[in-house]
């Protein structure tokens, strides 16, 4: 038989770590802010706007509306880190093209095609095989 704690060490316990969760995701927060802050300041500096600097915007944007989420329903949806991944394989292959192998290429581009089939998969089974709460 299982030993419970009292159910106000539990109720403690169960605060406790929830503003532990909260001020995690406000670190979270306040970082990607400050990255944001340092991008755009690299590219007012340099007074050019290239295509990986918005795909690195694009990136924090994402981060952003996963903890925005986060903080509204509590949940995390799996897609997002899924997103986040695909741009960051993307941004990488637009830096790097130049310098890999055209097997290097097709192997991040199938890394991607992957990620874009799982969304696909999580979508259809969150339709059409929802799950109790």
């Amino acid at each position: 038989m299982k030993h419970l704690p009292p159910p106000a060490l539990q109720k403690a316990v169960s605060t406790i770590l929830e503003y532990i969760e909260w001020f995690g995701l406000l670190i979270i927060s306040i970082a990607t802010l400050v990255a944001i802050g340092q991008e755009i300041y690299i590219m007012v500096t340099h007074q050019v706007v290239k295509l990986q600097d918005i795909l690195m915007l694009f990136i924090f944007l994402e981060i952003l509306t996963m903890v925005g989420l986060y903080f509204t329903s509590g949940k995390l949806p799996l897609r997002y880190p899924i997103y986040i991944a695909m741009v960051a394989i993307t941004r990488y292959i637009t830096i790097e093209m130049k310098e890999m192998s055209d097997s290097t290429i097709i192997s991040l581009a199938l890394a991607i095609l992957i990620l874009a089939l799982a969304v696909l998969v999580i979508r259809y089974g969150h339709l059409r095989l929802p799950y109790d709460e």
